[in-house]
């Protein structure tokens, strides 16, 4: 059987192949072997009625050669994984690739992951978020003494309910220079995100602005868009300047430049998340984009890059043919060896399917009713998170919850006593935010929250550290694309979770992605695919 047919006519017709015939391949395995050298451009030839591929050889006017030479259907431009995306992303961040993993909170995007990220020409972002300010500290100085010129870049989550969290990892990003930092469910600017970028401001040798302290904002909404596309708000460089914590000279550059050099789209992804159709949201934010630059003529291009259920080569592909100018992945690192998940999370998560995951309350912002995505196989935590913010929004205090309830999740779900818990709660908030303490003291169903909150905090990291007798209250941050990139690899040796490694991922998405545009190129050009010619699977280790 012919791997490749040709059901259309010639668009080079008034060109021929001139080369070696022996090196026209029409089996299927040779012409994969041609369609996967990116370096050189294919040659598509049809001879004898049938259609082949070349990557030696040249194309010449049909009028200067014998009508016995093969006629060139098409060509197949060299391009490799380096040449996707914005090159300024590349210049800016010190990548070899227009990719970047996303930060995974609780250091389950960890210093390994990022560090060895970096040392293969990818950014990684180290997930800061809910760690304590010593562990963070600790990885600041893990990543830049074995990356010191870069690539990498630091999570700064919004926390609305505890600023002092968000000041402090501000405080260590400036102590330390980290000059880039993944921004991550904002709902506003806080006086902290706007004090690192503006401090990072200053007149270069030409005489414009130079950003020395990036910012790549993760949004889904077009509101909290428009916030990062636009400069600083007049008032809050004002308050700052006041405070000490940035100069005149800053506020006043601040105003010239969009708060963000990148903005990542992201749509159904694990952790928090809108569950927007990429194909829907990310269309909309680039004439976004577009339509504020234009209006307000800001000299600064904020690039758009596409995030959530970024797990196998054609969602990278489409996101790049959407217009992406880089591409994020997130659920599909935790499963590697490198994360800072457990051993049973990575199993749980290789073995998942696209529809095993759910909506469940979050940690961070409980009281207001946010929701993040999370694995719900294996796993008993989104059930009874459900059940904790129920009985919030029923009750004021742990008193007024009825007596049988309270017994049940004493014994059932924290297997301790609220008065341990609340112990507990009091030591960890006395270390990163005191006045956490002060207002649960003096507000009942504060110190409901606060309690209630242990245990969706604590399920995070004993899904990490891997705590025996809790593994059914794991909390599992977890996006549909896991589902997608299992099926997709389920028959190689990436089905064995054991087997998974951040770059060789990474790698084999974009190698994907090369061989996939090229097949599409194929099929335009009217040539029918048979034989998996069509398919990309990853065969061998790329690192």
């Amino acid at each position: 059987m012919k791997a490749i047919e040709q059901t259309s006519s010639s668009i080079f017709v008034d060109f021929r192949f001139l080369g070696n015939k022996e090196e026209i391949a029409f089996n299927p395995h040779q012409q994969k072997v041609y369609l996967l050298d990116f370096e050189k451009p294919v040659y598509v030839l049809r001879i004898n009625n049938q259609v082949g591929l070349a990557t030696s050889g040249k194309v010449i006017p049909a009028n200067n050669i014998n009508g016995n030479e093969p006629e060139v259907i098409g060509v197949l431009p060299a391009f490799t994984p380096q040449m996707w995306g914005n090159e300024d992303f590349k210049s800016t961040y010190r990548t070899s690739y227009s990719y970047y993993t996303g930060a995974m909170a609780n250091g389950i995007a960890s210093t390994n992951m990022v560090i060895a990220l970096g040392k293969a020409g990818f950014m990684g972002s180290f997930g800061a978020a809910g760690l304590p300010p010593a562990r963070l500290e600790e990885a600041i100085k893990a990543i830049q003494s074995e990356l010191p010129y870069g690539p990498y870049a630091f999570n700064l989550i919004h926390s609305p309910n505890e600023d002092a969290l968000e000041r402090n990892a501000v405080n260590l990003y400036l102590k330390y220079q980290v000059r880039t930092v993944e921004a991550s469910a904002f709902l506003d600017l806080s006086p902290s995100i706007v004090q690192y970028r503006a401090t990072g401001l200053e007149i270069g040798k030409n005489g414009n602005v130079e950003i020395k302290n990036h910012i790549i904002a993760k949004v889904s909404r077009k509101e909290v868009a428009l916030k990062f596309l636009h400069p600083a708000p007049a008032a809050m460089l004002q308050l700052l300047v006041n405070q000490g914590k940035i100069s005149p000279d800053q506020a006043r550059l601040a105003s010239q430049v969009p708060m963000a050099d990148d903005i990542t789209i992201e749509a159904d992804s694990g952790g928090h998340t809108d569950n927007r159709p990429l194909v829907c949201i990310l269309p909309v934010m680039l004439s976004l984009r577009d339509e504020v630059q234009k209006q307000y003529a800001i000299p600064f291009h904020v690039r758009i890059g596409a995030a959530g259920g970024i797990t196998t080569p054609s969602a990278v592909l489409a996101a790049f043919m959407m217009g992406a100018d880089y591409v994020v992945t997130g659920t599909v690192n935790q499963a590697c060896v490198e994360s800072g998940a457990s051993d049973h999370t990575r199993r749980l998560l290789a073995q998942a399917g696209f529809a095993d995951v759910t909506m469940a309350p979050c940690a961070d912002m409980f009281e207001m009713g946010v929701k993040v995505q999370v694995l719900k196989t294996g796993t008993l935590f989104p059930m009874r998170a459900q059940k904790l913010y129920d009985l919030y929004t029923r009750y004021d205090s742990i008193d007024a919850i009825p007596v049988e309830e309270r017994d049940k999740l004493e014994k059932q779900v924290f297997k301790r006593s609220f008065d341990s818990v609340w112990d507990d709660t009091v030591k960890f908030f006395s270390e990163r935010d005191p006045d956490q303490i002060t207002r649960a003291n003096s507000n009942p169903k504060r110190k409901m929250a606060l309690i209630f909150r242990w245990y969706l905090g604590l399920s995070s990291r004993w899904s990490n550290t891997g705590e025996k007798g809790r593994e059914m209250d794991y909390q599992i941050w977890c996006g549909p694309g896991i589902g997608s990139f299992n099926d997709w690899t389920k028959s190689t040796y990436l089905a064995d979770y054991q087997s998974r490694h951040v770059v060789d991922i990474a790698r084999h998405l974009l190698v994907g992605c090369c061989y996939l545009d090229r097949v599409q190129q194929l099929v335009r050009m009217g040539v029918k695919l048979q034989d998996g010619i069509d398919h990309y699977v990853p065969e061998k280790q790329l690192f």
